[in-house]
């Protein structure tokens, strides 16, 4: 049975939450601040945390800093805090995905269940992925060989292009900031050169996307980011 921690101080929507994943065999924890939230972590080990950031002892960023430093464990927020920068600066923390109050239920759910299958994808490390061959419906990438195909052909990726699918490929599922990608593949200096981005996934997905204007793996998320979606 999968575990659920959920992070939140409003009882009346904690009462909802619990209500809706023990009906679908969630067992779940609560904790209605973040010091309560990281021993309950700790000691009890989720499978997934549902967190707030408006806690009454500190800042859900922090908490989602705090268990990053020694778990994976997927981090979705529930936030009524809807700006980009809130949003971003949550992600860069490390929480795995976003959703703005109020939500649906149902897409809730769905998103809940899409974290617990990332979870047991035997993905491995970004540093050190077990998984090295990648294959979709229409390109396949050897992460060892640093070689990419579509069907019998050979794709030939400039290093910054590679730079940049690998970073995605080796999150799959995960929103990664247009902040941290930017850092990663072009350093300090063009932190804010957004348009590098948009024209370098633009050369990807019309090497690698079926339809490149309406791409199936190499997703956009206006304002906030980019993830790859097996």
């Amino acid at each position: 049975m999968t575990r659920v921690l959920v992070v939140e101080d409003d009882r009346q929507l904690v009462r909802a939450l619990k209500i809706n994943l023990q009906a679908r065999r969630f067992e779940v924890e609560e904790a209605s601040d973040g010091g309560s939230a990281l021993r309950i972590a700790a000691a009890r080990r989720p499978d997934v945390i549902l967190l707030d950031l408006g806690l009454p002892d500190m800042d859900g960023v922090e908490v989602i800093r705090a268990v990053r430093g020694w778990s994976r464990t997927p981090i979705l927020v529930l936030s009524a805090r809807h700006t980009s920068e809130e949003k971003i600066r949550a992600l860069d923390a490390g929480a795995d995905d976003y959703v703005t109050k109020p939500f649906s239920m149902d897409e809730l759910l769905a998103r809940l269940r899409a974290a617990t299958r990332r979870q047991e994808a035997p993905t491995g490390s970004a540093a050190a992925p077990e998984v090295t061959l990648i294959t979709t419906d229409e390109f396949s990438v050897d992460l060892v060989a640093r070689k990419v195909r579509r069907g019998e052909r050979a794709v030939r990726l400039t290093p910054t292009e590679w730079h940049l699918l690998e970073i995605l490929l080796t999150h799959p599922g995960r929103l990664i900031t247009q902040r941290r990608l930017l850092l990663e593949v072009w350093g300090p200096t063009y932190a804010e050169h957004t348009n590098y981005l948009r024209v370098y996934m633009a050369q990807l997905r019309r090497k690698l996307e079926a339809d490149p204007s309406h791409p199936r793996y190499l997703i956009t998320e206006p304002g906030m980011g980019y993830r790859f979606e097996p």
